[in-house]
This record gives C-alpha cells, structure tokens and sequence, in this order.
C-alpha cells in the first residue's frame, strides 16, 4: 500500500501547489492546445456527471476505500496490490477533498460536501467528439489507471491471491462429461 501513500500525497501536494500559484488566474499553457493547467472546483463526478450529489460521491468514496482496506488482507499478487494501491490513493485524495474543502470542513455547518479540485486539461477546447476533455488531476488519474489494470487483470484471470483461475473444475471426482 506503499502506491497509495505516494499517489495521495502527489495529488496533494500538487493540488496545494496548484491552488496557491493559479487559483483566480488564467490557465497556465504548458503546450498550446494539448495540455494546460486551470483550477476548476468539481461538485460532480467526470464530465460533471452528477453535480449536486457531492454527499453521494462522498460516500460512494469511503465505501471504495473501506473496501480496498478490507480486501488488502487477502492480497498475495503484486499486479493486484499494485492496482488496488493506485485505487486507495486516488479515492483517498478526492476523499479529502469532498471532506475538508469548501463547502465542507470542520466547523462549517456543509459537511460531506466539499468541491474537488481539478486542473489537468488535455486538448483544450480540441477535443474531438464531444466539446471539452474533463479536467482532472492526480488522484482522478490514479483511479482511471487503476481501473484498467483492474479490468485487464480480471481479464487474464488473475486473483487477489496471486493464483490465475483457469476455469477448470477442480472438484474432485466431479462429473467431467466422460
């Protein structure tokens, strides 16, 4: 789970970095019409899916780390624990967010509702198909990341143990069709 903490603590820094340097200021280009940085304050999901239902994806997010850690236990695959060290760090930063930042915070009568802070953008303005890439940051990429090893890991049938299921029947003297 050592991914985890770094991924975390990337997505932090950085978001802090972000913040005090280009908050209320213009985008940063890096490389003009690919990539960019711009400080957006996300209530939603990607592609603002969901706007509104902050307290939703907040508790959506525990319930993903509550069952990372649980799952964790039974790991014997580094494949495995890579990936679920990209998705607890991840959940884990935009936690953070939806817990501590405005509207949220300790003291503040908004809980569980705080505004994640995006600011990636990829082919600003260019994006083919739909108008606009979701801005995104660390931890939004972590996830993403993640889920794709997630998906090809369950593909090749790799389990959280280590072991690879090959769909036979393992019972013994079970009925294999002689």
């Amino acid at each position: 789970m050592a991914l985890a903490v770094v991924v975390y603590a990337a997505d932090a820094v950085s978001k802090t970095v972000v913040l005090r340097t280009l908050e209320g200021k213009a985008p940063l280009v890096v490389i003009p019409d690919v990539l960019q940085f711009r400080v957006i304050f996300n209530s939603g999901a990607a592609f603002s899916i969901g706007t509104g239902m902050t307290f939703v994806f907040t508790l959506i997010a525990a319930g993903v780390v509550v069952a990372i850690v649980r799952t964790a236990r039974k790991l014997r695959s580094l494949p495995w624990a890579l990936t679920l060290g990209l998705l607890l760090g991840g959940a884990l930063g935009n936690l953070t967010d939806r817990l501590l930042r405005y509207p949220s915070g300790f003291g503040r009568p908004t809980q569980l509702q705080g505004h994640v802070v995006d600011f990636i953008e990829v082919l600003p303005g260019h994006f083919p198909v739909i108008d606009y890439f979701p801005v995104f940051n660390v931890a939004d990429s972590a996830i993403v990341c993640g889920g794709i090893l997630a998906v090809l890991l369950a593909w090749r049938n790799v389990q959280i143990d280590g072991t690879r299921d090959t769909g036979e029947d393992s019972r013994e003297g079970g009925d294999k069709g002689e």
